[in-house]
């Protein structure tokens, strides 16, 4: 594998770190994404269609709209 400069500054952090801190950084990388989505196919969720009523669902609609369009603009 090829020395990148962000690869470089990672091992000098890394040697900077004690076991325990080392082996956190392990575990996140582990978790981290590796080009395929892990999670449940589309088709293994196909039986739960229909099963949420029309009115939740509308109720659903109405909290997400509420909560998700309005803007703080003190965040951020």
């Amino acid at each position: 594998m090829a020395s990148t400069p962000t690869r470089q500054r990672i091992l000098e952090r890394l040697d900077q770190l004690s076991e325990r801190e080392q082996q956190r950084i392990l575990e996140f990388a582990e978790n981290l994404p590796s080009g395929t989505p892990r999670g449940t196919p589309g088709k293994d969720l196909l039986k739960f269609f229909g099963t949420i009523d029309s009115e939740d669902c509308r109720r659903m609609e109405e909290a997400i709209e509420e909560g998700c369009e309005r803007v703080d603009p003190r965040d951020w």
